[in-house]
Formats: C-alpha cells, sequence, structure tokens
C-alpha cells in the first residue's frame, strides 16, 4: 500500500470524517424536520453546508496540531 504524505493523510483523515459527521448531521435534520414537506431538502441543505464549512476548520485544526508535540513520545519526519 502506498504512504500518503502528511498533508495526503490529513485529507483523507479530513474527508472521511465528514462523511461520517454529515451523514450523522443529515439524520438528526431530518428527524427535526420530519415533518415539513421539504424535510429532506432542508436535511440536504444543512448537511452540505456544514459539511463544506466543517471540513476546512478540521484540516487547519488538524495542521496545527501537527506542528505541536503535546503527547508524543516520537515523531516520524515527513518524506
Amino acid at each position: 500500500m502506498k504512504q500518503l504524505t502528511t498533508r495526503g493523510r490529513h485529507i483523507a483523515k479530513t474527508i472521511t470524517w465528514r462523511i461520517i459527521a454529515s451523514s450523522t448531521t443529515f439524520l438528526l435534520a431530518l428527524f427535526f424536520f420530519k415533518d415539513d414537506p421539504q424535510a429532506t431538502e432542508k436535511a440536504t441543505g444543512v448537511a452540505i453546508t456544514e459539511a463544506a464549512l466543517k471540513m476546512v476548520f478540521y484540516y487547519y485544526h488538524e495542521r496545527i496540531w501537527y506542528k505541536f508535540n503535546l503527547g508524543l513520545s516520537e515523531r516520524n519526519p515527513e518524506k
């Protein structure tokens, strides 16, 4: 299996986490809008907006954490 660069790994983690988190958001929004005839459209809008914003926030959060060694005994240098 090919190794990802650190940035590539951060991007992959960001995307896979957003799929899980946005699916949860969609289901919650669908539940909250369940009596609305446009529940699916509204839940989709909430999930898409939330995903776009939070992917950006998560990526930069991950990159900031990467700059610090807090809790790491050693770090593999980027190749």
